[in-house]
């Protein structure tokens, strides 16, 4: 049998989200817990297909640094989600993703790999894509050195974060953060 991968899509991230739902009913509350101190984004139904992504962020974007100890996406730290491909936003992968504002109930995140794009930097500059060093942290369980692009700006759904990987350092968010605005 034929497989779908749009279907497949959907059917993980309700799966994701439907196992996120019973982990935190199952969770004690803690009275000792952080609260959370900022409003949550106004709440919006969860897309139910890849094919419901709006787009990438256009224009210039208002960058924030305020990742938050509450198990909720925030802006500062690298997260786990789903990316959509460039040529292809209905195709996508499962990716480590830097956080740098909002856009009303989205997060913008810049999408992190481990490939060495330094070596064919020429190549990716001629075809639009501009990289930068962060180092390495917990969002690659291997330890791995990382990159992210600073002119490609995704919109992720807050429900959609599979997990929190990392907060990056403040110094390391400030340079991404100037990257950022040296392309928008």
């Amino acid at each position: 049998m034929a497989r779908n991968p749009l279907f497949d899509g959907a059917l993980r991230v309700v799966r994701e989200v439907a196992l996120r739902a019973l982990e935190r009913a199952s969770r004690p509350t803690s009275p000792t817990k952080r609260r959370r101190t900022t409003p949550r984004p106004a709440p919006r139904p969860t897309p139910t297909t890849p094919a419901d992504y709006p787009g990438d962020f256009r224009g210039s974007p208002a960058i924030t640094y305020h990742p938050l100890a509450d198990e909720r996406p925030d802006p500062g730290e690298v997260v786990w989600t789903w990316v959509p491909y460039e040529d292809d936003p209905t195709q996508g992968k499962d990716r480590p993703v830097l956080l740098i504002g909002r856009d009303g109930p989205w997060l913008l995140g810049l999408q992190v790999t481990s490939q060495d794009h330094d070596v064919d930097e020429a190549q990716e500059a001629a075809a639009g894509r501009y990289w930068m060093d962060i180092g390495t942290g917990g969002w690659d369980h291997r330890g791995r050195a990382s990159e992210l692009r600073v002119n490609r700006i995704v919109r992720i759904d807050p429900d959609a974060v599979r997990r929190v990987g990392a907060v990056l350092d403040r110094e390391t968010f400030d340079a991404v953060a100037r990257e950022v605005r040296r392309h928008y």
